[in-house]
């Protein structure tokens, strides 16, 4: 992971809200050849006695299941709005060009749930990402056979998170005049993801004056 402490977010409940925010996790891991396998999936985070979890469900006999049960270390990558930055914005304009972007990895170990607790997962997946009570599509309102059924082909998982690892990386390493540059640069454009990373910098305004008006 690019390692620079001013593009490291601090606030651990900023971090922990990036990933309810941005669910869908790219999890990673090595099967019993030693050769990389991944996936994407939902999830969810939870903390239980000091510790955090991160859970949800994949279908059996997958590659990914294989390798997982064989090692059960993994990696799950969480990433948020990113864009090009041009060089162009900054007021000394003779430097590279770069990409800000927004990203946590969260390292552990992976172990597989009961039938019980699948079913738990399933209906808070559902319900949370449905997010309507009167939705026909709630779990509660599911055929039983069709969830026996599907059931079958399932199965969850839950991560018990060893390591966080953060890159907030939004221009934090710039002055005052290009932050503010880049932040308008990135507003006038129609790409969603260049106006949510300028909302994100906009956030931390307050925090990079005080570094600005140190200097």
């Amino acid at each position: 992971m690019y390692d620079l402490s001013y593009f490291k977010e601090k606030d651990g409940a900023v971090v922990l809200d990036f990933i309810r925010q941005y669910p869908f996790a790219f999890i990673t891991g090595c099967d019993a050849d030693n050769k990389p396998i991944a996936t994407q999936i939902p999830v969810f985070i939870d903390e239980r006695n000091g510790k955090l979890y991160l859970s949800g469900h994949i279908m059996k006999n997958t590659d990914h299941h294989k390798a997982f049960e064989f090692n059960s270390n993994v990696l799950a990558v969480f990433t948020g709005p990113h864009t090009y930055v041009s060089a162009s914005w900054y007021d000394d304009t003779k430097q590279a060009s770069t990409w800000n972007y927004t990203s946590v990895h969260a390292k552990g170990k992976l172990s597989f749930l009961d039938e019980q607790a699948l079913l738990v997962i399933l209906k808070r997946t559902t319900d949370h990402f449905e997010n309507d009570a009167k939705s026909p599509s709630n779990y509660d309102n599911l055929p039983p056979e069709y969830i026996a059924r599907l059931s079958k082909a399932i199965v969850a998982f839950e991560i018990e998170v060893a390591t966080f690892d953060n890159v907030f990386k939004l221009s934090q390493n710039r002055n005052e005049k290009s932050y503010h540059n880049i932040i308008e640069a990135l507003d006038k454009g129609n790409d969603p993801e260049s106006i949510k990373v300028a909302e994100e910098m906009k956030k931390r305004i307050e925090q990079m004056s005080a570094t600005w008006h140190k200097k």
